[in-house]
């Protein structure tokens, strides 16, 4: 008990002490009730603005009074549904691929496909920034695992040359959670295709965002043919819940038999699968909802750079703003959230040690107005802090 009360304090004095939650107490939207005030919130993954949409709620409520609320069993004994059936054809026809299976949530989909397709004697390449859930899949898989710099092709390529095996799998974020830089998909391709390996692309924060109708970050580098795996999650633009791995048949029928987190794990609710199922085709149809965000996207990210903030160059709708002491970064934190703004502020293990930030992320339902009065608190507590020159 000493070791844990100890690690406690040493998080709480270094600044990296979590148990503060934030309630809220209305629906995701620009705009939230936490402890009875009114913030803007700029922390969502709910890109698209899709999570208090109509016509998701209706889908449910049918869903509910069909189906009720529980799915009763595993997808292997009694808890298949039809629904489930259709998204799992709609996620293939989507993303362009054969075939796909549906998850419970996104971590148990990483470490799911992962540990299933790779044992002691592969060797996984896997971006430093990678999510946890993909080095979670990763280390329990017992592969070897070789950690590339973020992004950096020179090094990448290194270690293929020097730790190469007989099977190989290079594994990447598509679109990374923390910076909203993308990965060079195109770059990996070609040293996948030169070595022979294959190639897995976690689009949790693409789908929605980039890509043809939305489908992603693999649609975006016109890359259908040449991505063995594409995993995604329905939790974030979809405004729904649960995780998905899409591409061969032969891959997702090995899957159906043998990812112990996908046999071992009561089915997702058919409310869940039926908002799934309606918020595909709202982002499939719904171009002017991502060009709204990309332009405002673009426009606030100039605005912060322009204020002299360190953000990365990102082209998504997340846009961390750069502090680096983690204790500095809780001070920024809590006094936006004075006035109104509640951005989360980010700190190790989450991200590398001395890079801590506020991860902005914006919404298409975001309005010019509210993100003025934004960037106006984030300038003048900027300056106050030292996180820009005043």
């Amino acid at each position: 008990m000493k070791y844990i009360f100890k690690k406690l304090t040493e998080a709480k004095e270094k600044g990296l002490y979590r148990g503060d939650f934030k309630y809220l107490d209305s629906c995701q939207a620009p705009r939230v009730e936490i402890d009875g005030r009114e913030i803007i919130l700029l922390g969502s993954n709910n890109y698209l603005g899709l999570c208090n949409d109509a016509r998701l709620k209706e889908a449910a409520v049918q869903a509910v009074n069909q189906y009720g609320v529980g799915a009763g069993g595993s997808r292997l004994t009694t808890g298949s549904y039809v629904l489930h059936r259709k998204l799992e054809e709609k996620i293939a026809e989507f993303k362009g691929t054969e075939s796909s299976i549906v998850f419970n949530t996104g971590y148990m989909a990483n470490v799911g496909v992962i540990s299933t397709l790779c044992d002691r004697k592969w060797v996984i390449f896997c971006d430093k920034y990678n999510h946890a859930s993909i080095i979670d899949g990763c280390l329990l898989s017992r592969a070897r695992l070789i950690r590339y710099k973020h992004c950096d092709m020179k090094d990448l390529e290194r270690k293929i040359r020097e730790y190469k095996g007989e099977n190989n799998l290079i594994v990447t974020d598509g679109v990374f959670s923390m910076e909203g830089d993308l990965a060079p998909l195109s770059d990996i391709i070609k040293l996948a295709k030169e070595h022979e390996m294959l190639i897995m692309v976690d689009d949790a924060h693409g789908m929605g965002v980039l890509g043809e109708n939305g489908s992603g970050t693999v649609s975006y580098f016109n890359a259908n043919e040449d991505v063995d795996i594409q995993m995604g999650t329905l939790s974030k633009a979809a405004a729904s819940v649960g995780g998905y791995v899409a591409g061969k048949k032969y891959l997702i029928d090995y899957l159906r038999n043998f990812s112990r987190s996908f046999i071992f794990s009561t089915a997702l609710p058919p409310a869940s699968i039926a908002v799934s199922l309606e918020s595909i085709d709202i982002i499939r149809n719904d171009v002017n909802r991502r060009n709204y965000l990309k332009e405002l996207t673009q426009w606030f990210k100039e605005e912060l750079e322009f204020a002299g903030f360190h953000v990365t160059d990102t082209i998504t709708p997340i846009i961390p703003l750069i502090v680096g002491d983690a204790g500095k970064t809780v001070e920024f934190f809590k006094n936006l959230l004075e006035d109104g703004i509640y951005v989360p502020a980010i700190r190790p293990p989450a991200v590398p040690k001395g890079s801590s930030r506020l991860r902005i992320s914006l919404m298409a339902t975001h309005t010019y107005n509210d993100l003025q009065y934004v960037l106006d608190k984030v300038k003048l507590h900027g300056k106050r802090l030292g996180v820009i020159e005043g």
